[in-house]
This record gives C-alpha cells, sequence and structure tokens, in this order.
C-alpha cells in the first residue's frame, strides 16, 4: 500500500475495487469524484429480469448495463453480509448499513441485472468511504434509472446525516422520448462532511436580473436599493437599533435598523469604501459611516425611509443552486473533446473541485474514463489519483496530462517486455490500446473490432504560412502476434483509404532484417513534412519502445492539445 504522500499523479490500471484494497490508505483523500457505468439510454421501468432471461412480474425490460449477476456479484454480497470492511455498520450514523439493504434489495427484486450492478457499487463505496477523510467530500454520477437505489446506498454506507444534496445537471437542451417526458438531465448524490466554497463557486447574473434590479448609476457605477430595516422581532423601544437617526423614527415605521456587518458586500464596504466598517460596534455607528461615504439613497418623498446602494461590481455572482443548467453538454467538436462516449465537460469537473476542496487537496476519480476529473485537479493544483481497468481510458489520460506538462506515474500498465508479452496474451486489444499509447500523440480507437486496420491517429503541421496551416495525419496499426509481409501490405492499403501521410507499424517483437515487411514498407517511398524528408511506413516494436528506439515522426499537436484543454 503507497503512502498518502506517494499517491499524487498516479494513475492505476486495474479493477478499482482491488487498487482501492491494495494501494490507497485509510483516511487520505478530500474529494471523492466517481462516474461509474450506467444506462443513460433505459427509462425507469427497466430494472427486472432474472439472468434466465425471465421477466419478473409486470416490468420486463431488460437493465442494459455491462453487469450481470455472478460470481463477482454473489462474492460481494457475501462480503458485505459477512461483515468484512466495516459493511454492516458505520460510524457517521445512518441505521444498519449498506449489507443489510443489499440483502432486502436483493430479496426483493432478485439476483439479476440491477441488482448485480448494485452489489458492485456497495462494495465499492464501502471501500470509498474508509479511503475518504471524516470532512472529506463524494460526488457520485448517476442518472435516474437507478439514481434512487444508489442514494439509498450513499446513505447506508455514509450515512443520511453525511447528505449534502442531490445536484441536477441538464446534460443535454432536447431528448426526444417517445412514451414520456425527455430525459435530459444526471443527477450528482453529494455527501460531504462539510458544506461547499460558495465563494468559489458563483455563477453571473443573470442579464435580465442585472437590468431589472440595478437601475441605478453613479460615479462609482450601477448599483440597486436594499433595505436598511427589518422586522422588529419583538424589539423595544429603547434599544439602538429601534432608536431614530436623522430624523427617521424607525421604530414608528414598526421596523428596526438592520445594515450590513458580516458577508461579501460588508468586506467590499470595509475593504474599498471605509476601512476598519467590520469592527464598528455601534449600529448608529456605521449609519453614519455609509451615510458619510455616500452609500444610502435619501427618500424623495414624506415618509419613506433611506436605502442602501448595492453596486453591481461588488456582487460576487449568483449562489449556486442545485440545478446546473449552465454547463452545456460536451459537443463531439468541442476543442476539449477526446472521442470518448462518456466524456464530460472540464467546467464541471471544475465547478466540483472548486466547490468541495482546496489547493493541495487529494482528489480521487475511481472509475476515470478520459481523465476530466484528474485533468481537472492538475489544473486546479489539487493533488489526484486515478483508476481505470482499461488501457484506453489510462492512455487517453496520460495523454491529457502530458499535455500539461504532467508526468503521470502508472501502476498496473506493463513495464517490461516481459510484462508486455503477458498483456498481449491475456488481451490483445488492450495490449493494442496500450502500445498505441506508447507512441507520442498518438490516440487509440475507441472502437476495436471493425477499425480496417487502423488502430490509432495522430495529428500535426504538414506545412504551415502566414497564411494557412495545412495538417496531417499519421497512422498506426498493432500486431501482437506474427507480423507477415502480407499483413503490412494490408496496411500499406489502409493508409491510402485513410488518406494519411505517414505511418507506424507496431509490432510486439521485432522483426528480422531480412523480414518481407521491410521491403514493403520500402516501397511506399518518402513523404516530405515540414520541409523534412521522412519515410511513409516505419516499422518498430515494443522491444525498440523499452530499448527508447523511437519511430521518427513529426512532432505532434502538443501545443494545439494544451490549449484544447485548458
Amino acid at each position: 500500500m503507497l503512502a498518502p504522500d506517494d499517491l499524487h499523479g498516479t494513475l492505476f490500471y486495474g479493477d478499482n475495487l482491488a487498487v482501492l484494497r491494495e494501494q490507497i490508505p485509510d483516511a487520505c483523500v478530500d474529494l471523492i469524484y466517481l462516474d461509474p457505468p450506467f444506462n443513460s439510454n433505459a427509462g425507469y421501468n427497466v430494472l427486472f429480469r432474472d439472468e434466465s432471461g425471465r421477466a419478473s412480474g409486470e416490468q420486463i425490460e431488460a437493465f442494459d448495463d455491462t453487469w450481470h449477476w455472478g460470481a463477482d456479484s454473489e462474492d460481494a454480497l457475501a462480503a458485505l453480509l459477512s461483515g468484512a470492511d466495516g459493511a454492516r455498520t458505520h460510524d457517521r450514523g445512518g441505521g444498519g448499513g449498506v449489507a443489510t439493504l443489499l440483502e432486502a434489495l436483493v430479496e426483493s427484486f432478485g439476483r439479476n441485472q440491477l441488482t448485480a450492478y448494485l452489489a458492485m457499487m456497495a462494495i465499492r463505496l464501502v471501500e470509498l468511504r474508509r479511503v475518504l477523510k471524516p470532512d472529506g467530500s463524494i460526488y457520485l454520477h448517476c442518472d435516474p434509472t437507478a439514481g434512487h437505489y444508489l442514494r439509498m446506498l450513499m446513505d447506508a454506507v455514509f450515512g443520511a446525516d453525511f447528505y449534502q444534496a442531490q445536484i441536477t445537471w441538464k446534460r443535454t437542451s432536447a431528448h426526444s422520448d417517445s412514451s414520456t417526458f425527455g430525459n435530459v438531465c444526471d443527477l450528482l448524490l453529494f455527501y460531504g462532511g462539510q458544506g461547499v466554497r460558495t465563494d468559489d463557486v458563483r455563477v453571473p447574473l443573470d442579464p435580465e436580473y442585472v437590468a431589472r434590479h440595478y437601475r441605478f448609476e453613479d460615479e462609482r457605477g450601477r448599483y440597486r436599493h436594499d433595505n436598511l430595516t427589518g422586522p422588529l422581532h419583538n424589539q423595544r423601544r429603547g434599544v439602538p437599533s429601534t432608536e431614530p437617526w436623522r430624523g427617521y423614527d424607525v421604530f414608528a415605521a414598526g421596523r428596526c435598523w438592520s445594515v450590513p456587518k458580516k458577508g461579501a458586500y460588508a468586506e467590499f464596504i470595509d475593504r474599498e469604501l471605509i476601512p476598519g466598517y467590520q469592527s464598528m460596534e455601534g449600529i448608529h455607528e456605521r449609519l453614519d459611516a455609509l451615510a458619510d461615504a455616500d452609500l444610502i439613497y435619501w427618500p424623495n418623498k414624506p415618509g419613506g425611509m433611506p436605502s442602501l446602494k448595492r453596486y453591481l461590481h461588488a456582487n460576487p455572482g449568483q449562489a449556486l443552486s442545485n440545478l446546473w443548467d449552465d454547463i452545456p453538454p460536451l459537443n463531439k467538436q468541442a476543442a476539449e473533446a477526446t472521442g470518448f462516449d462518456t466524456q464530460k465537460p472540464l467546467a464541471l469537473l471544475k465547478r466540483i473541485i472548486q466547490a468541495s476542496s482546496d489547493e493541495g487537496d487529494l482528489v480521487l476519480d475511481p472509475f476515470c474514463g478520459c481523465g476530466t476529473a484528474v485533468v481537472a485537479a492538475q489544473d486546479l493544483n489539487r493533488r489526484w489519483v486515478g483508476i481505470d481497468i482499461t488501457h484506453l481510458a489510462v492512455g487517453l489520460m496520460e495523454q491529457r496530462l502530458r499535455a500539461l506538462a504532467a508526468q503521470p506515474r502508472v501502476i498496473g500498465a506493463p513495464t517490461s517486455l516481459d510484462a508486455a508479452r503477458d498483456l498481449a496474451k491475456r488481451s490483445r486489444f488492450q495490449f493494442e490500446t496500450w502500445a498505441v499509447t506508447r507512441l507520442e500523440g498518438f490516440h487509440p480507437n475507441a472502437r476495436q473490432v471493425g477499425d480496417g486496420g487502423i488502430d490509432g491517429r495522430m495529428r500535426f503541421v504538414k506545412r504551415q504560412d502566414a497564411e494557412k496551416t495545412e495538417y496531417g495525419l499519421a497512422v498506426a496499426q498493432v500486431k501482437s502476434g506474427n507480423a507477415s509481409r502480407n499483413d503490412l501490405d494490408a496496411f500499406r492499403t489502409a493508409l491510402e483509404r485513410e488518406g494519411a501521410d505517414l505511418g507506424v507499424f507496431l509490432t510486439l517483437e521485432p522483426l528480422g532484417p531480412r523480414h518481407g515487411a521491410w521491403a514493403e514498407a520500402k516501397r511506399a517511398g518518402g513523404v516530405v513534412i515540414a520541409g523534412r524528408q521522412y519515410d511513409r511506413i516505419q516499422i518498430s516494436s515494443i522491444a525498440d519502445y523499452f530499448a527508447e528506439r523511437r519511430v521518427d515522426l513529426p512532432p505532434p499537436l502538443v501545443a494545439q492539445a494544451r490549449q484544447r484543454l485548458l
């Protein structure tokens, strides 16, 4: 198990349950964000079908997800029921624990795809509770399909008193559902030992609100009128807040004086206009100071009461509600898009991180995907650790983080030729994905079947002048087994079909000097890129990679990638 100080900057490849248990120590994480797999296309009534395919009662559509009840689900349920990992009780209140709840759900709904999903989540939530600091925060990203069951699990694991909010994120502006209202929202279940940093997550004021309320202007700028009085609340004449001031009898009007002493506007007054204002004790002293600083608007009509000038430029923005409709979904053509199907906007993760952590805090994402959470953490000067079970995800994270000048450490990926051989034996697709990410600037295909012989792509500047920049394309194909001359010939055909300028034929083992593939590569000729000659097809191997022999390619669009990510 790593020491807490050694976790920062680490990407773990593997099952997050094993990584959490074996690598992450107790109570060391300040903020957890997790976006586990869930079926965003399913309706509410797609919950109950047993693994034999028979319908349970009236509700008969399958819960179409990657989780099925099997040995792993049985092991998770058994571990929870046995009381392992403190699953039956927890120290934050809230009742009988997650094991009792999961047992009841399985008894009620059967051993089906939904309860398999919940068993997978429950055993991991127990581990996440263990690694989270007592005053830490956790955000679970889900959708309404199973969000209500996940909230029950969160209550059971963390305690209902740890609950902070259920945030609704409007992830799309329109969605056509033929038989019900359009499903346009995701949920964020927020549990934490303390509240949010509200000053760090303000949003701009609505322009219509500004136009309607900030209708006045002086040499300081636009402002609105605000009360200098409040309800009496049983105050009697004789206390300072009910005594007349400058001819205005506030008590006779059924009110008392109320001026800002705390909060953002009082801090603005103290900082910008009246030094020492917040330390003034008497309410009349503060009223006099506000008047002397021209912060009071005097009524024109008899019977009116003076009011406070609240300036627009002192408003830090609107406090966040639990409805987030100002962060649009990620467009596939967006600058930060990686092509990862479930990628979330960087702005969403930055808001969460700013709301519930400080600089230097440790952020954990146990279902990293393409790594938006760790990228946001890196950009906001937080420490971070990420986990994912696919090399596609880990490879994408490496590339995104390196574009931010970070140097992630990957644990669980091959670190030697023998380890690469072992990965190729266990999973050809995982090996191909990992191998592509060894080529600087290349992005592996998310689709591994039917890819037309192309396993990865890389863009670069082909030529550039004052008026125009032309970009080029390099493609790669990976062979985990024996490679033939015909394989190279087929790759050459794929390169032509893709309109690529350059190609890399990457093998696990090096090809002998007399292998026919070398002749085929030579037949492809050369190409001039940015005034320099390159072989159009280059052959390399993972053995070359570990020997630090790299292919000769133009620089990838690293500078553009950095701009895209920020």
